[in-house]
């Protein structure tokens, strides 16, 4: 394929001109209009520091259906101790500065620079934006956060301080996702943390005919 340059125009090419990895776009910017429209066509920003804005539309794609959550003995023994407190937006700059935060295997440095922060965080006051967080003894302890459009909520980040706090945020937001009638969570590409609770593979055709069903 031949990469597509962004320029200051809102668009983005056709998502099935992505390469075999999935990289469809370089450049443009950050604006919530243009992440809206990403969003909405299922492209996501995803580059390290230093980097242009890469955009991309993985094939295939990982994603969680809310029927499909699983919830494992241990993380039932973790509800019935009752350490952990769960809330929504009520700390979104934490979450997302403590994912930017957080050190993760085989990975140097962070993906998410101060101008993707900033542009959730715009995100966030506009609505669009959303995090989920774990709790312990008044502490932020683990969380993530995403984008809900109509009835799909696209995961960016998670972390975790304490053992199983990131899960917990998760089931507890997708369970919260559900009864407003969400009903796919777009996990991107594959985690074994994500797999465990049941998240799994689609090829880009049927995320796509999904996509089109469920985005506002």
């Amino acid at each position: 394929m031949s990469l597509y340059f962004l320029s200051r125009d809102l668009y983005f090419p056709d998502t099935s001109e992505a390469d075999e990895d999935g990289l469809l776009a370089v450049g443009g910017d950050l604006s919530a209009d243009r992440l809206l429209l990403a969003y909405r066509k299922g492209i996501f920003p995803w580059y390290n520091d230093g980097q242009p804005i890469l955009w991309w539309f993985p094939n295939p794609r990982f994603v969680l259906f809310p029927d499909e959550l699983k919830v494992s003995k241990s993380m039932r023994s973790v509800y019935n101790k009752n350490t952990f407190h769960f809330s929504i937006d009520t700390a979104f700059e934490k979450v997302i500065r403590s994912c930017k935060k957080v050190s993760r295997k085989e990975q140097e440095g962070t993906w998410i620079t101060d101008e993707l922060e900033e542009a959730y965080i715009h995100l966030h006051k506009l609505g669009y934006a959303h995090s989920a967080e774990t709790w312990k003894d008044g502490e932020l302890v683990g969380g993530l956060y995403g984008v809900l459009l109509g009835k799909i909520f696209f995961g960016e980040s998670m972390f975790s301080k304490e053992t199983n706090a990131s899960k917990f945020a998760m089931i507890n937001y997708v369970s919260a996702l559900k009864e407003q009638g969400v009903q796919l969570i777009d996990c991107q590409v594959h985690t074994q943390h994500l797999e465990s609770l049941g998240a799994r593979m689609i090829s880009k055709s049927v995320f796509s005919e999904i996509l089109q069903s469920l985005i506002d």
